[in-house]
């Protein structure tokens, strides 16, 4: 029982008494409503938010005797678009409604419509949410990447979700009536996370969860666990878990349910499962250890490094945008079997081959993790030192997915991460990848208007021209980096 004033009541944090998709929280309020009114958008957002069984307000006379009950619930998912009903107000006494009949026959309804969609029951299932002030087209393309992500990470996406504001609240981003309505379609659909586009702050992360009552990542997060899933080096989990554990310090402060709801799955996973409960004094000490051994790792690299040019070994990188065909172009110039998916960031740990030109002159041949816009910035200065690889190139190639609908923004976004970090002056090869899905006027066009050279990483025979303008811009006899 709790007790307010004649204003409100404080609802504390309630424990989740059932699980499973579809299913309400198991509990009821029942509460009084001092100057008689019916159900009050506060009770609808409390029924959402708390996804309550039922609500149900005891109107009360100016006198204090207590004159209707005013009832509602929420509903699963309907052609209407209805979220919740209001019952018919009932008089003091017994209730027509058979509550218990009424909550199993609304969970078994909502069980049906979720299976009806064919969602697998196991894995996470996510509604992608963007609260933005930016042109609908920008909001679209990056809607549309974070949806690629989802999928990378092995995410069911049930819906997308987009609203525009003049100004972001500062605390939920949303308004509490659109959050409200968000919480109640999570339900209907059977979603468990919410990831927002946006970038969220410690503070926006505990308010988004404490209010939905849902697990909430933000983009930054997914790319992380991405990586995390990912990483099979013990170098490539070393610079992961230093960037999920500089993410996770900040958020340690005034820790609560937001946190304590990350402790698995999409966005609380990582080598090691780092517990997130620990505190900030051991987090900073686990950076710091992660930092020296990974000083080591990359003094053992430099030195191999060191051998490589005193091989007299040029040596060539490829570069590009996440799911631009690296590996596979390496794999087609090498003869290598490499892992290349069709998804994002399939490649994380920087790998070398060895290419014979046709001149029997050889070079080796790099293989890097793609970028992508809006990189978290623990994780780009993480895998700097990954990155360090591209430092002692002699040449890099740009790989550009043409048939991408926004290859244009994908180039811009890693020729500006090089200019970051200083690898603009390395001679730089544009290439066009994937021309067989476009056409050869298109190609052929923008060819020239980038000065690219067309291939088809699939394609052996489309990769002459490459090769040869490799072979021409490493100089031979080669002397080392620099020198003619």
């Amino acid at each position: 029982m709790i007790v307010g004033d004649d204003q409100s009541i404080i609802i504390p944090p309630l424990p989740q008494s059932r699980i499973g998709v579809g299913r309400l929280k198991g509990l009821r309020l029942l509460h009084t409503h001092l100057k008689g009114e019916p159900i009050s958008e506060e009770d609808k957002m409390d029924l959402a938010l708390l996804r309550l069984d039922m609500i149900t307000a005891i109107g009360v006379n100016p006198a204090g005797q207590a004159q209707r009950l005013y009832s509602a619930h929420l509903l699963p998912d309907n052609p209407e678009g209805k979220q919740w009903t209001i019952l018919d107000p009932e008089p003091i006494g017994p209730s027509g409604v058979e509550v218990n009949g009424l909550i199993r026959s609304l969970e078994e309804e909502w069980g049906r419509k979720i299976a009806s969609k064919k969602i697998p029951l196991r894995g996470e299932k996510a509604i992608l949410v963007s609260v933005t002030t930016l042109p609908r087209a920008a909001v679209q393309e990056s809607m549309e990447e974070l949806e690629e992500l989802a999928r990378s990470a092995g995410l069911w996406v049930l819906e997308k979700v987009v609203q525009s504001r003049k100004e972001v609240h500062s605390k939920f981003l949303m308004g509490k009536d659109r959050l409200s309505s968000l919480s109640i379609r999570a339900l209907q659909l059977g979603a468990t996370l919410l990831i927002f586009d946006q970038d969220l702050n410690p503070s926006q992360i505990r308010s988004l969860t404490d209010f939905s009552d849902l697990k909430v990542i933000d983009r930054s997060q997914l790319i992380l666990d991405i990586f995390a899933q990912r990483a099979r080096t013990r170098e490539g989990k070393l610079q992961v878990e230093m960037a999920q554990l500089k993410y996770i310090l900040p958020r340690l402060v005034g820790r609560d349910d937001a946190l304590s709801r990350l402790t698995g799955g999409i966005g609380g996973r990582g080598p090691g499962e780092t517990r997130l409960e620990i505190d900030r004094r051991r987090v900073r000490e686990k950076i710091h250890r992660l930092q020296k051994e990974w000083e080591a790792i990359r003094t053992q690299r430099k030195q191999r490094r060191g051998k490589r040019v005193r091989k007299g070994l040029p040596v060539i990188s490829i570069v590009g945008y996440t799911n631009a065909g690296k590996s596979t172009l390496l794999n087609t110039l090498t003869g290598s079997h490499l892992q290349a998916e069709n998804r994002y960031f399939a490649t994380l740990d920087p790998t070398s081959r060895r290419l014979r030109f046709p001149k029997d002159r050889e070079v080796i041949v790099t293989d890097t993790v793609g970028f992508i816009k809006n990189l978290p910035k623990d994780l780009l200065a993480s895998f700097r030192a990954t990155l360090e690889e591209l430092d002692e190139a002699d040449l890099l190639l740009h790989i550009i997915d043409i048939s991408h609908p926004r290859f244009e923004d994908q180039m811009s976004v890693v020729e500006n991460l090089l200019e970051e970090l200083d690898l603009s002056r390395i001679r730089i090869l544009r290439v066009f990848n994937k021309v067989d899905l476009v056409s050869r006027e298109y190609a052929a066009a923008q060819c020239a208007r980038y000065q690219a050279i067309p291939i088809c990483a699939l394609q052996e025979e489309t990769l002459e021209e490459l090769v040869n303008a490799m072979e021409q811009a490493i100089p031979f006899p080669y002397r080392g980096k620099g020198e003619a």
